[in-house]
């Protein structure tokens, strides 16, 4: 074996105790840096002879291919077991399903709310929506329940630091009752030729205010069923011949299509509200299932008082209808069979995943 022969060798078995990149390169350096073996036999044929050189320096070439090819598999060698062990830790098991992201759905208030508004839309009732930061006037005033009345104690209200016009600080609405007084005015801005008409001639049939207006709410007061936040829902119509038969008519259709069932009927209890005349609480008794033979209070009613009609910007002697407000939270709860009203809001995903 010459000596090349065996500088081959060695390279090969240095190569081969290399075990990181970076040892394989530091045993290149010796036999193919600029100071390698290679690189110093190159050099060593200076003193040779024309035909001597080209020997000579065919017979390196082959020994620095054959170093270089040993070098190259090495290299590939380390890159394979690299990978193999990065694909060990990766390792997936195909058998197992695969994971998706799970699709997301709405709140069973919001479902709620969506069933609300699209019942009292089919009978021809607008949607309105105004403002959670209200005024006085709005919240309370205009709604016959003036300063200093007894019946604001029964509506505890949030207050902002910003006063109002009538130096009152706002407050976060108590009830979306403030929405019926706006949606008056621009109904009567929107329509304000025909208002007019029909304020000076009997003839003209005054257009008919027909709205609900749900919406969050604010009061001080939190248990199983009540929260300091909670939804209402309240509805208006006013018109020339409104009245309490329309009312009972109206939310025993609306009753039975969002419980899905006939099979209930309604009463109505004497009650107080500053905003109606005379005023109602409206109670439901399903007359099968679970909740069978149980009187179960569902909204407050009456006829709109005629300073709220006045406040409205209309005239209580040619306008007469009924208002109503319920809770979307309470009728939530008697559809799925929830006992507390907190459990909505908690963000609890076992929960809130059941209505999806």
């Amino acid at each position: 074996m010459n000596e090349l022969d065996t500088l081959v060798d060695t390279a090969r078995a240095d190569f081969a105790q290399a075990n990181a990149p970076a040892d394989l390169e530091n045993a290149k350096a010796r036999f193919l840096g600029k100071a390698g073996r290679i690189t110093e036999l190159m050099k060593g044929m200076a003193q040779l002879s024309v035909d001597e050189k080209k020997s000579r320096g065919a017979a390196i070439n082959v020994a620095k291919q054959a170093i270089e090819a040993a070098l190259n598999a090495r290299r590939q060698a380390l890159a394979d077991a690299e990978l193999d062990v990065q694909l060990r830790a990766e390792a997936l098991d195909v058998t197992l399903p695969g994971r998706h992201r799970v699709g997301g759905g709405l709140h069973p208030v919001s479902r709620t709310m969506e069933r609300i508004e699209a019942i009292f839309s089919s009978m021809g009732f607008d949607v309105a929506d105004g403002p959670e930061i209200e005024s006085d006037w709005h919240s309370f005033t205009s709604l016959n329940n003036p300063p200093n009345h007894p019946a604001r104690s029964m509506q505890d209200t949030f207050y902002v630091d910003i006063d109002g016009e009538d130096g009152i600080p706002y407050n976060l609405r108590p009830h979306t009752s403030p929405m019926q007084v706006r949606y008056a005015h621009q109904q009567i801005k929107k329509h304000a030729a025909v208002f007019e008409a029909a304020e000076t001639d009997p003839n003209v049939k005054p257009p008919e205010i027909r709205v609900i207006a749900p919406g969050r709410t604010y009061r001080v007061d939190s248990d199983a069923t009540h929260s300091p936040m909670f939804h209402q829902c309240e509805g208006l119509w006013l018109g020339e011949n409104v009245s309490f038969k329309d009312l009972k008519v109206v939310f025993t259709d609306f009753c039975r299509t969002f419980f899905e069932t006939d099979d209930l009927v309604l009463r109505f209890r004497p009650s107080f509200f500053p905003f109606t005349e005379p005023s109602a609480e409206i109670d439901i008794q399903f007359q099968s299932g679970p909740l069978a033979g149980r009187w179960l209070e569902v909204a407050g009613s009456g006829q709109v008082h005629p300073n709220v009609v006045r406040n409205m910007g209309l005239d209580p002697e040619r306008y007469i209808g009924f208002a109503f407000g319920m809770g979307p939270d309470r009728l939530t709860m008697l559809r799925y069979g929830v006992n507390d009203l907190r459990l909505f809001f908690d963000g609890d995903l076992r929960f809130l995943s059941q209505f999806q």
